[in-house]
C-alpha cells in the first residue's frame, strides 16, 4: 500500500474541481490575469496535482511568515520551502487585484488558463529574511538567494486554487506522471514498499548501485524520479538527462524500478530542500526516501566555502522522521573499488584499499576533449548520449564579438577573420556587420541608449542561435556600452564560445581614415548623440584581445584571434 499523503488528504485539485471545470472555464476567459513565470508553472503544477500537498493555493502571508520562521504551516503541519505567488504592484493596481479578487493563472508557453485564483491577501516580502532564514545566508552566491533579488517580483498574492487545465507538455508524456497515477501505477504494480530517488543530474553506475542497494536493504522497489523543471544554472538540459535515464532503466534487475518525471523548480536549498522533497515523495506514495550527500547544495558561497555542510540535509531530515512519516534511507558518497570490481560507501572501505574516482569537473572535462571514461565509471549507452549533447570544443560553435568606434577598423578586421575561418573549413562562419544588422533587422531603430541596447541584444540573439546550432559567428557592432556587452557574451556563453575583441583604435585615427564624412558632422553637430564625440563609448575591461590597427596589422590581430580560438580547442586538428 502506498504511502499516506502529506496531511492525509491528496490534495489532487484537478479532481476535485473536475465536475464544475466547464464553468471556471468559462469565467476563466472574463477574468483579469497574469502569465506565470516558468518557476510559477512549475510550482502551480504540483499544487493543482497533489505533489505539494496539503497546500491548495499559493502561501497568504500568515502561511509564508511562519513556513519561513518555523518550517510549519500555521496549523503546525511541517513544510520547509515558502511556495508563492510574486507579481509586480504595478501589474497588480493596473488590473485592480485586491483581497477578495478572482484571478486567471495563464500559461507562459501557450496562454491557456490553468487556474483561478482567490486572493486572500497581497503582501511584500523581506528579502533579506527569507534570504538567512530559508537558504541559510543572504549571499547572492547562492542561486535562489541571487532568483530572489533580480528575478522575484515586489509583491506576494496568496490565496486559494481552482482547477482549470493542466499544464500541457510535449516531451516524455508517457513518464510524467501525477501523484495520483504514480499510485495507481504501485497498486498495478502491487509495489507496497517503494524507495523514492532524487536526481537533477546524469545517473551513472554509482546512482544504480546505490539505489539498488538501498531498495535491497529495505526489501523495496525502486522509484527514480528526476527533476525536470527549474534546476541550478548551468545543469545538463532535462532532454539529455531523461535519454540518460532511459538507457540506464534496463540495468535495473527485471520489475525492480520505474521512471517517472517530476516537473519541479528546485531551489537548491540544502536542508530544507531536503525535507520539501521527502514531503513530494510522500505525496507521490513512496514509503522511502534516499537522502544523499549534500543533498540539494548550490556549491560553494561567496567565500569559497559549501554552503552546507555534507550530512546536513540528512541531519535534518531525520530530525523530522515522525512527523514525515517517510523512511529516510541516509547514504554516503560511494567509491569504485577496482580490485573487487564493485562500488562502497566511501565511509565502510578499509584503509589502505585502492579506489578510483572521476568528480563531476573531471568528467566535464573528458566529455570536452573526447578523453575516455571508463565502464567502471558509467555505461556506454550514457557515455554515447552525453557525447552527443556534449561534443567537443572542435565540433561546438563560437561568436567573436568586435567592438569600437566607428572607422575603428573592425569591419575590415572581422572581414578578413571571416576569409581565414573559411579557409580553416569545419563550419560556416557567419558576419553580422554593424551596418548590416541595422538595414535588416533594426531599421526602425534609432540611436539613443535604449535603442542601441535593443539592437546590440539582437545581435547576441542571432550570434547566440548561430553558436548553439555549432557556426562561427563573427558580429562586429560599435556596442558602446557594458552592460549589453555583457548580455551577449552571457547568452552566448550558454551555447558555445564567446570572445570580445576590443579594437581600440585612438579616435583620432578613426576620425582620420572616416571617409563617410560622419564624424565631421557629429563635430559640427548636425548629428547628436554620435559615439566618441557627444555620447559615450565605455571601454571594456574584459576584453580577450585588444587590438589597434594603428600599432598592428590586419593579418596580425587575425593571427592572434586565431591562436586563442586554436588554444581553446575551437579550430585545429579534427
Amino acid at each position: 500500500m502506498a504511502n499516506a499523503p502529506h496531511g492525509g488528504v491528496l490534495k489532487d485539485l484537478h479532481i476535485r474541481d473536475e465536475p464544475i471545470r466547464a464553468a471556471l472555464q468559462a469565467e476563466a476567459e472574463s477574468l483579469p490575469f497574469v502569465t506565470l513565470t516558468e518557476r510559477q508553472l512549475c510550482d502551480l503544477e504540483l499544487i493543482l496535482n497533489g505533489g505539494f500537498s496539503p497546500l491548495e493555493g499559493f502561501l497568504t502571508q500568515a502561511e509564508y511568515t511562519s513556513v519561513v520562521d518555523n518550517l510549519r504551516l500555521p496549523d503546525g503541519t511541517l513544510w520547509s520551502v515558502p511556495i508563492y505567488l510574486d507579481v509586480d504592484r504595478a501589474e497588480l493596481d493596473r488590473l485592480g487585484v485586491a483581497a477578495g479578487s478572482r484571478l486567471t493563472l495563464r500559461d507562459p508557453r501557450d496562454d491557456q488558463p490553468l487556474a483561478i485564483l482567490t486572493v486572500s491577501d497581497l503582501y511584500q516580502p523581506d528579502r533579506a529574511v527569507e534570504a538567512e532564514k530559508v537558504y541559510g545566508a543572504n549571499d547572492q552566491a547562492h542561486p535562489a538567494v541571487h532568483y530572489l533579488f533580480h528575478s522575484t517580483r515586489d509583491t506576494y498574492v496568496g490565496g486559494k486554487l481552482q482547477a482549470v487545465n493542466e499544464p500541457q507538455h510535449y516531451d516524455y508524456v508517457a513518464i510524467r506522471r501525477s501523484p495520483s497515477e504514480v499510485r495507481a501505477l504501485f497498486r498495478k504494480l502491487n509495489w507496497t514498499r517503494v524507495v523514492a530517488f532524487q536526481t537533477r543530474n546524469p545517473m551513472h553506475r554509482a546512482h544504480r548501485e546505490l539505489t539498488v542497494r538501498a531498495a535491497r536493504m529495505r526489501h523495496a522497489n525502486v522509484l527514480i524520479q528526476p527533476v525536470v523543471g527549474l534546476t541550478k544554472p548551468g545543469d545538463i538540459d532535462h532532454f539529455t538527462r531523461v535519454r540518460v535515464y532511459q538507457a540506464i532503466m534496463p540495468k535495473y534487475p527485471n520489475g525492480m524500478a520505474q521512471l517517472s518525471l517530476l516537473p519541479l523548480a528546485m531551489r537548491m536549498g540544502g536542508p530544507r530542500e531536503a525535507v520539501w522533497h521527502a514531503i513530494i515523495r510522500k505525496n507521490f506514495g513512496a514509503t522511502h526516501f534516499i537522502v544523499g550527500r549534500d543533498h540539494a547544495g548550490p556549491g560553494k558561497n561567496s567565500q569559497g566555502s559549501d554552503f552546507y555542510g555534507p550530512y546536513e540535509a540528512q541531519d535534518l531530515v531525520l530530525r523530522y522522521r515522525d512527523e514525515l512519516d517517510i523512511e529516510v534511507v541516509p547514504f554516503q558518497m560511494l567509491t569504485y573499488l577496482p580490485d573487487t570490481d564493485e562500488y562502497q560507501p566511501i565511509n565502510e572501505v578499509p584503509e589502505g584499499t585502492r579506489t578510483l574516482n572521476i568528480s563531476g569537473t573531471e568528467l566535464r572535462r573528458r566529455l570536452k576533449t573526447g578523453a575516455p571514461i571508463p565502464e567502471w565509471f558509467s555505461y556506454p549507452e550514457v557515455v554515447r548520449i552525453l557525447r552527443e549533447a556534449n561534443p567537443p570544443r572542435d565540433h561546438q560553435g563560437f561568436t567573436v564579438f568586435f567592438t569600437g568606434l566607428h572607422a575603428s577598423g573592425k569591419e575590415a578586421i572581422a572581414r578578413a577573420l571571416q576569409v581565414a575561418l573559411n579557409q580553416e573549413g569545419g563550419r560556416s562562419a557567419t558576419l553580422l556587420l554593424g551596418e548590416t544588422i541595422r538595414q535588416e533587422l533594426s531599421s526602425e531603430l534609432g540611436f539613443t541608449r535604449r535603442e542601441r541596447d535593443i539592437n546590440v541584444g539582437r545581435i547576441g540573439f542571432v550570434a547566440a542561435e548561430l553558436t548553439r546550432a555549432g557556426a562561427a559567428c563573427i558580429a562586429a557592432p560599435i556596442a558602446p556600452y557594458a552592460d549589453a556587452r555583457r548580455l551577449v557574451r552571457q547568452q552566448v556563453t550558454k551555447s558555445g564560445g564567446f570572445y570580445l575583441v576590443h579594437v581600440a583604435t585612438p579616435l583620432e585615427a578613426c576620425i582620420k581614415s572616416d571617409r563617410t564624412g560622419v564624424y565631421q558632422r557629429a563635430i559640427a553637430g548636425e548629428i547628436k548623440g554620435f559615439t566618441g564625440i557627444d555620447d559615450a563609448y565605455e571601454v571594456p575591461d574584459d576584453a580577450d584581445l585588444v587590438a589597434d590597427i594603428t600599432k598592428t596589422s590586419i593579418s596580425q590581430i587575425v593571427h592572434e584571434i586565431i591562436l586563442l580560438l586554436e588554444r581553446d580547442g575551437y579550430i585545429g586538428d579534427r
